[in-house]
């Protein structure tokens, strides 16, 4: 295989991960997490319960995903950074929720399936926001990948 052809299939490769990543973050947080909460047999305490676990085993998902992206975009020989800088981000995304966010929003479902009530928060808010700001970023690599496939 030629230089450019190994570099054209890496690409195609790099652009296979990062959209299949954002069909995945766009079906569980955007489509079926909502539209477990409309469900009028699913309890509040169910649906939380099915939704901490679904997150949970996303993350993990996700973080094989992060390290793919990045070490194919690395393999692509990128002639700007951009690509790079953004798996890097969404990396530190998925980092976040694993440490900090993930584990402060199963105490609180914890807490609501024990039948208590946890202070008000905005933690789910700044999960929407995060999987918001991945959506995004996922979308800017996509179309970097995308002009680059294009252009050859």
């Amino acid at each position: 295989m030629t230089n450019h052809t190994e570099t054209r299939v890496i690409n195609v490769f790099a652009l296979a991960i990062v959209v299949l990543w954002v069909g995945l973050l766009a079906g569980v947080s955007f489509l079926a997490t909502p539209a477990k909460f409309l469900a009028p047999s699913l309890t509040l305490p169910v649906a939380l319960d099915v939704g901490r676990h679904t997150f949970a085993i996303f993350n993990k998902i996700e973080w094989l995903l992060a390290v793919a992206a990045l070490l194919v975009v690395l393999l692509s020989r990128p002639r700007s950074g951009i690509a790079i800088a953004g798996c890097l981000i969404v990396a530190l995304f998925v980092a976040l929720d694993a440490t900090w966010l993930l584990p402060v929003l199963d105490q609180r479902v914890g807490l609501i399936i024990a039948g208590r009530q946890p202070p008000a928060s905005n933690l789910h808010n700044v999960y929407i926001g995060i999987e918001v700001a991945k959506l995004f970023v996922l979308a800017v690599i996509s179309f970097v990948i995308g002009r680059r496939l294009a252009s050859k």
